[in-house]
């Protein structure tokens, strides 16, 4: 395992252990999150844990000429009344992300600490975020960060309505030109909307 201190570096993603794992320590630093990115490595943890970095393999992703509509969803989004803005809100998007948890962790991922660094990246217009909204209140959204060359790393969505991150998901899909999504790890909702995995060796050659 590789504990990382005040220098901004990753190790070699290949020297992951087999669920993903990395590297533990450093900090979530605008640089060093940048670098994470840019390196197909992420950052994944619960409260008062360290952080923890993660490169998995195989990774997951969607390809946007492959996303799925399905015919309910087409129907949802034409007949109910949301409105989709990207960047409106970011904090209270990622505010509402923290109350999510993921499967397997049993408090939330993001924690005060990952609010403050994103919405650092936020304000350097490296984070986006995307909101759905229904008279006027927010029922879901997304947010994640954008690596500069045609890759968005989906980082956590959530959902008050029904299906209303779905619809936040699916228009921010088709209507940016993004030549992929990085969804990180499996989830049946994402693999419900085309996702797929593709091997980390893979992956990395697409964001490089």
């Amino acid at each position: 395992m590789h504990y990382l201190n005040e220098n901004i570096w990753f190790p070699d993603v290949n020297k992951a252990t087999p669920e993903g794992l990395l590297a533990v320590g450093g900090d979530l630093s605008t640089e060093r999150l940048l670098l994470a990115y840019k390196k197909g490595v992420f950052p994944w943890f619960e409260t008062d844990e360290p952080i923890l970095w993660w490169s998995p393999d195989p990774r997951f992703v969607l390809f946007p000429e492959k996303l799925k509509v399905s015919k309910s969803m087409k129907q949802i989004m034409r007949n109910r009344d949301y409105k989709i803005t990207v960047n409106k809100d970011f904090k209270a998007v990622i505010s509402e992300c923290a109350f999510v948890k993921r499967n397997g962790q049993e408090s939330t991922w993001v924690t005060d600490t990952m609010i403050e660094a994103y919405t650092n990246l936020h304000e350097l217009g490296y984070a986006k975020s995307v909101e759905v909204w229904k008279d006027d209140s927010l029922v879901g959204g997304l947010y994640g960060v954008d690596i500069s060359n045609g890759v968005f790393c989906g980082e956590s969505m959530f959902t008050k309505e029904s299906n209303a991150s779905k619809v936040g998901f699916i228009s921010f899909v088709q209507n940016t030109d993004y030549k992929l999504i990085d969804c990180q790890v499996y989830t049946n909702h994402l693999q419900s909307l085309g996702a797929e995995e593709i091997s980390r060796a893979e992956f990395l050659s697409i964001i490089n």
